[in-house]
């Protein structure tokens, strides 16, 4: 071998080396996990025992464009997955969900929008306070596409949105654009997902802390399954993509204000709002007040029928003690901790 040739493969393997992205190292899960639901999607439909349709128009309360329907061309199972399918059609609809609004003049009320799509819950199906929740899913992509795996309050004990908390397990916007982060290389497409708690008072007190998790551009979470998956337990949310423990939420960084009837707000306290029961959903929504403002912005009508596929959805609870979820935690030195917002009625918060 020539030493120009010798010299032409140490530079080669140098620039390999500079260009690969050491593999991210997963976490060893912790003991004690015990499964106490799931759904393999094995069926021939949806197992309407385990989730309910939302039936709205009115765009998520974020301006999205869909109408979620119940219809099979919206979702349906097939091949042991669960398909939940975006399409790009003129669809006029209820404004809200029956259960959200009491008198039948708001029931009848309708709303027009240029895509429909499905969102799937488990409320007053299966609820839980603490665990861990598991989802196998291969996301949809473009600019404005909007995917999420995320949980809110049954019971709504401090109030309304977001008082009472809500806590997306996964979320993901424009996936494939151009990527509006500045920590990626000129020219990268997005890759990112998202794990966040939403707290504090009712909107628009509301505030929101989380993290992204940055997958490489050849293995897009478009292009393949991966497993999405939180723990939660009485005092932390952690958050983890294929085991990989990418970031905690601490008790001590959130709260949780709910406003009286005279109009003034008290703090409250222990772990609230994060110590209620919640339920699982799914969704995929198209446009919106955050997909529509980043990446290449606004919506791609282009490229529909898309879908989220939905592998398996599984819920565990800490058999070491299930009143706190604490004691089976799936941890890595290596996770962001999360810093919350301050309350602005208690200056001292963090001190």
């Amino acid at each position: 071998m020539s030493v120009k040739s010798y010299a032409v493969i140490l530079l080669t393997g140098a620039l390999s080396a500079c260009q690969q992205t050491p593999a991210p190292v997963k976490a060893s899960l912790g003991e004690g996990w015990q499964l106490v639901w799931q759904d393999e999607f094995s069926q021939n439909d949806l197992d309407l025992t385990k989730w309910q349709h939302e039936v709205n128009c009115r765009g998520g309360g974020n301006d999205e464009l869909q109408c979620y329907t119940a219809r099979s061309e919206n979702s349906f199972v097939k091949d042991g997955l669960l398909h939940i399918v975006a399409r790009q059609e003129q669809y006029t609809g209820p404004l809200h969900n029956s259960d959200e609004v009491s008198s039948d003049a708001e029931r009848e009320k309708q709303a027009t929008q240029p895509f429909t799509s499905a969102r799937l819950r488990t409320k007053n199906l299966a609820d839980w306070r603490y665990g861990r929740f598991e989802i196998r899913a291969k996301l949809p992509a473009g600019q404005g596409a909007w995917p999420a795996i995320w949980m809110l309050p049954t019971d709504w004990r401090y109030g309304r949105w977001a008082s009472s908390g809500e806590i997306d397990i996964m979320e993901a916007v424009n996936l494939k654009t151009l990527t509006d982060d500045k920590t990626a290389p000129a020219g990268s497409l997005e890759t990112r997902v998202h794990g966040t708690l939403h707290y504090g008072g009712p909107a628009p007190k509301n505030v929101y802390s989380g993290s992204p998790y940055r997958f490489s551009e050849a293995n897009n979470p478009a292009d393949n399954f991966h497993v999405y998956a939180l723990e939660w337990q009485q005092d932390e949310t952690r958050w983890y993509v294929d085991d990989v423990h990418y970031a905690t939420f601490r008790h001590d960084q959130w709260y949780s204000t709910s406003q009286q009837q005279d109009g003034s707000f008290i703090e409250n306290t222990g772990f609230a709002p994060f110590d209620q029961r919640f339920h699982l959903l799914l969704n995929f929504a198209v446009g919106g007040n955050w997909p529509a403002n980043v990446n290449d912005k606004g919506v791609d009508f282009a490229g529909y029928p898309k879908q989220m596929l939905v592998d398996y959805v599984r819920v565990f609870q800490c058999s070491k003690n299930s009143e706190t979820g604490i004691g089976c935690a799936t941890k890595q030195p290596s996770a962001v901790q999360i810093k919350g917002k301050t309350n602005p009625q208690k200056a001292d918060w963090y001190k």
